[in-house]
């Protein structure tokens, strides 16, 4: 597709791409959220401000583990509660109120401390630590959801892929935020205090943001609001509700299947696994603990570890939009999770081998290539395990156990982000160099899992994956794989949904 086609198609989809960045504001304070707290503990102003600097070593690094890991289980049962909510009130009303929370935490993050005492201000800055989690995980559990059920299938993949670029993003300025106030502002509580004040900032945005946004047409459908849902189809593809287009994906939605079978189990399983195997990329240790870990490399100093800290956050986002432009459609879902784990698996591997041979001491040349492998995790990351784990849970549960499946699996995430989070401090002080080969050998793992049970999603309408889940997953899985056929010995033939649909529903491509 040439560079004219793609603004053609931007055009045409304008709608669709306002809707998903509308949504994607919230995956901004999102990663706000998770990149700030780890530069912020840096500062000695906080240390002061909350007695840490009185700790012992070992204190210390509980501290660490607790004041990251509030946010994750605030998050965990946020994410938990969607399911529920969103399905009885809406998504929208659902998003619109995450939004409301999250400011009302961060807000209180912002004047913890004030007026009270040492104790008290730390009480009060886990419970809106945990507050505002509650926030991000409504956030988090609902935007996937949000923004596939409301995007025509040819640019799913690049509206859904939208949340963790926009993630990306979040935490890339939350890691400069952290960096221009430890290098400008003198040591003093504003310093701390403005990283949590700034991050409202996004939360605000989001809210202003889906007031004008529609509701989602696969919840309307099953509420009976038939009229409503095709005026969102149609306007997200910029047409009129009796566009041919518009009523199939209509009736689409009206007739998937509803009943209980091993292959909706499987749909609804998937996107836990891709969630619970993200988190095991090792990617939020280096979120939260990257100065430590760029001091581990050679890099000493505050704003020297903060200053790469924001480099890697910048690599991560130029990366992500990259692939959401070039791969996430063209390439595929399944390639791009494969190449990721792999190159994931190999940075880690080095690293932790670099760790092993150079624990301390003097900067050599390989301690070059270690931080050069820490930016290349960062790349690969953005390839598959950053932005595709978003898009293949949102889009392969069956509509109308989407949000529950989105719910349970947002859920895992967050209560494996919250136990990685918790356990990274212990992990580098006791075992070092092992924990990154850990990640690096589950990156490989998640590799293979992807090359053997996970289908290509890409290209199909929603109501249209189930025929991927129908026969045997295995065998479709490797008809999908590079050179997956050699191991089936070229005795089974893909199919195309298109081809399987009925042929009153195959006249006409739905939205």
């Amino acid at each position: 597709m040439t560079f004219s086609d793609e603004l053609h198609e931007f055009s045409r989809y304008r709608n669709a791409y306002i809707l998903a960045f509308s949504a994607a504001l919230g995956s901004i304070f999102y990663g706000w959220d998770i990149g700030l707290i780890g530069g912020v503990i840096t500062l000695s102003s906080f240390q002061i401000s909350f007695g840490v600097n009185k700790l012992s070593s070992s204190a210390k690094n509980n501290f660490n583990g607790n004041i990251v890991s509030i946010l994750q289980g605030g998050s965990f049962f946020g994410a938990l509660f969607m399911g529920y909510f969103s399905g009885k009130f809406g998504r929208k009303p659902c998003l619109i109120a995450s939004a409301l929370i999250y400011i009302l935490g961060s807000t209180i993050q912002t004047i913890s401390g004030l007026g009270s005492s040492t104790a008290t201000g730390l009480s009060v800055l886990y419970f809106s630590r945990f507050l505002g989690g509650v926030g991000v995980g409504m956030v988090s559990a609902l935007v996937p959801s949000y923004v596939s059920e409301c995007t025509p299938r040819r640019i799913r993949g690049r509206c859904t892929g939208l949340i963790q670029f926009a993630n990306n993003i979040g935490i890339m300025l939350s890691y400069w935020v952290n960096y221009s106030v430890s290098k400008n502002l003198k040591s003093s509580p504003l310093q701390w205090r403005l990283p949590f004040g700034v991050q409202i900032i996004p939360g605000a945005l989001f809210l202003i943001a889906m007031l004008f946004q529609p509701e989602s047409p696969r919840w309307l459908v099953e509420k009976g609001k038939y009229d409503q849902a095709a005026r969102t189809l149609a306007h997200v593809a910029r047409t009129t509700p009796e566009d041919p287009a518009v009523l199939v994906t209509l009736e689409e939605i009206k007739e998937e299947a509803m009943g209980a079978s091993r292959a909706i189990a499987l749909r609804c399983a998937i996107p836990s696994i891709v969630m619970f195997f993200q988190q095991w990329t090792g990617t939020n240790a280096i979120n939260y603990f990257s100065p430590e870990i760029f001091n581990g490399l050679g890099i000493t100093g505050t704003s020297s570890t903060l200053f790469a800290t924001g480099i890697y956050g910048i690599v991560k986002v130029i990366s992500v939009g990259l692939v959401l432009m070039f791969a996430v459609e063209g390439f595929g879902r399944k390639k791009c999770l494969i190449v990721g784990g792999i190159g994931q698996g190999l940075t880690m591997l080095w690293i932790g081998g670099y760790s092993a041979i150079h624990p301390s001491g003097p900067i050599v040349p390989a301690s070059y290539v270690s931080l050069v492998a820490v930016y290349l995790y960062a790349v690969f990351y953005c390839v598959g395990w950053g932005p595709v784990p978003w898009v293949v849970a949102g889009e392969v549960a069956p509509n109308h156990l989407r949000t529950v499946s989105l719910s349970i699996a947002i859920g895992v995430n967050w209560l494996f982000s919250f136990t990685i989070s918790k356990i990274t401090p212990t992990l580098l002080a006791q075992i070092t160099y092992g924990t990154f080969l850990l990640f690096g050998l589950m990156c490989m793992i998640m590799a293979v899992w992807t090359y053997v049970f996970l289908p290509e999603t890409s290209g199909y309408a929603l109501e249209d994956i189930h025929f991927l889940f129908e026969n045997d997953v295995i065998v479709r899985a490797l008809q999908d794989a590079p050179l997956g056929r050699l191991f089936l010995g070229g005795k089974h033939d893909a199919k195309g949904s298109d081809d399987e649909r009925p042929a009153a529903m195959a006249e006409v491509a739905p939205i």
